[in-house]
């Protein structure tokens, strides 16, 4: 039996070795690790061979093949094969990979979108294993699996990076699921760390930036404004010194003017421009805080590296991120729910898990349809916890989906008698006719 192991990042990489020394990867004869280069934008990125530590790292598996290489100049997200092309392409890739014609199962990230799931599709009766990916994968799935697919699911493998959250994805499948826990990921840390050095004076913070602006979850000046946010956080805490690392597919511009206001405020601002991994520089630099908009990294500092966090801008976030079910919610508000509104984790929450609770009910909100048997808990949450909890939902889903309370449902205009919808009709003609006559008021006095 051989395993195809996929990592498109370098934290998947790292996640994949602490399972891989934890015992959670599903046996093998022979472990190759695939490559897919994840990155919004390859060609200015590290390839992931070449990140520090990778050697390290890759020795867990057997053998290396470069998927994104042999794609090449399509992208791995973008590799995406017609129904009547599997067949050939399951061919190329045995053969491409010295795979024989024995039975194969894979290890894949997020199967909902491609390379995972065009992989899963061409080793058409090999069993699936799903690897975590972050926060993300506290969330729901976010579209139903294709019955092929669904039959072949053997379970999933996550890292415990909220201690004691049970994660959604493919929760309606009802899997295996394999626990990474944080003590295991920390060995990968400080293992990567021990080749990493960075000098910092003590009173230094470090700031993850993240490609918002690139995801168009935000525009540049927005983006902008609020690592600005956070520069001012440090001024708060008394700190004089700011760490910054954009992320791995952000703009290599984007650090260049708050470079200038950090001096303008009078802090010693340090572009770091380096390969590592976030938690690498938190296990080597030992940062006072680390702050970020709703990073990863800040639940890894906090739960994995024992450093204190800080979260910026997650609010105005869960309002303007669309649609409602977008794929980044999650991680927001349990970014928000911990750091910003002081939830404990669920295995510190002494009995009262409000987190566990909240996560369900905006898991429901996003995906009502595949997630039915969630409803009733739901319900019963937003019924009595939906004005402290309030920003994480939307009121126009709330209305959708005729959930408590019902004070917050939008008022359609169907629903009001028909005289009313008459006399809107009405006043709304008047006005329109009061504007025009008005407009050519004004066109004959500018004449």
């Amino acid at each position: 039996m051989i395993a195809l192991i996929e990592a498109s990042s370098y934290f998947q990489l790292a996640s994949l070795a602490a399972m891989a020394d934890a015992g959670l990867l599903p046996e093998a004869d022979e472990r190759i690790l695939v490559l897919a280069n994840g990155s919004q934008v390859p060609e200015l990125t590290t390839p992931l061979e070449e990140t520090p530590g990778f050697q390290q790292l890759a020795a867990r598996f057997d053998r290396v093949v470069d998927f994104a290489a042999l794609t090449s100049p399509r992208r791995p997200s973008q590799f995406n094969p017609r129904e009547d092309e599997l067949h050939i392409f399951e061919s190329l890739l045995r053969q491409a990979w010295n795979l024989g014609t024995g039975p194969l199962t894979l290890v894949l990230e997020s199967i909902q979108v491609n390379p995972a799931r065009a992989l899963a599709r061409i080793f058409f009766d090999a069993q699936l294993w799903v690897h975590s990916d972050g926060l993300m994968s506290y969330g729901p799935t976010r579209s139903r699996l294709a019955m092929a697919l669904r039959q072949r699911l053997m379970g999933t493998i996550h890292v415990d990076l909220v201690p004691g959250l049970e994660p959604h994805l493919l929760a309606e499948l009802e899997p295996v699921r394999k626990v990474l826990h944080a003590h295991e990921l920390a060995k990968i840390f400080t293992e990567l760390a021990e080749d990493a050095h960075f000098d910092l004076p003590g009173s230094s913070a470090l700031i993850l930036g993240q490609y918002l602006g690139s995801l168009r979850l935000m525009d540049a000046d927005e983006e902008f404004e609020l690592h600005v946010q956070m520069l001012q956080e440090v001024l708060n805490r008394g700190l004089d010194t700011v760490l910054f690392k954009a992320h791995p597919s952000a703009s290599a511009t984007s650090a260049a003017r708050l470079a200038t206001v950090a001096e303008e405020m009078g802090l010693d601002f340090r572009l770091l421009n380096t390969d590592h991994l976030a938690e690498t520089v938190i296990a080597s630099a030992r940062p006072e805080v680390v702050i970020s908009c709703f990073s990863t990294g800040l639940a890894t500092a906090k739960y994995i590296l024992d450093t204190d966090v800080h979260a910026v801008g997650t609010g105005t976030m869960l309002q303007a991120l669309a649609p409602y079910e977008n794929s980044n919610r999650i991680p927001l508000s349990i970014i928000h729910a911990l750091f910003v509104q002081d939830l404990p984790a669920p295995a510190h929450s002494e009995g009262d898990d409000q987190l566990s609770k909240l996560l369900v009910a905006v898991a429901y909100c996003m995906q009502a349809a595949q997630l039915p048997q969630l409803r009733e808990q739901a319900a019963e949450f937003l019924s009595v916890h939906y004005p402290e909890f309030s920003a994480h939902f939307k009121r126009r889903r709330i209305t959708k989906l005729d959930l408590p309370p019902r004070w917050v449902h939008l008022v359609s205009r169907r629903s009001l008698p028909s005289k009313v919808r008459g006399a809107s009709r009405r006043v709304l003609r008047k006005g329109s006719k009061q504007l025009e006559a008005l407009s050519k008021s004004l066109s004959r006095l500018a004449k």
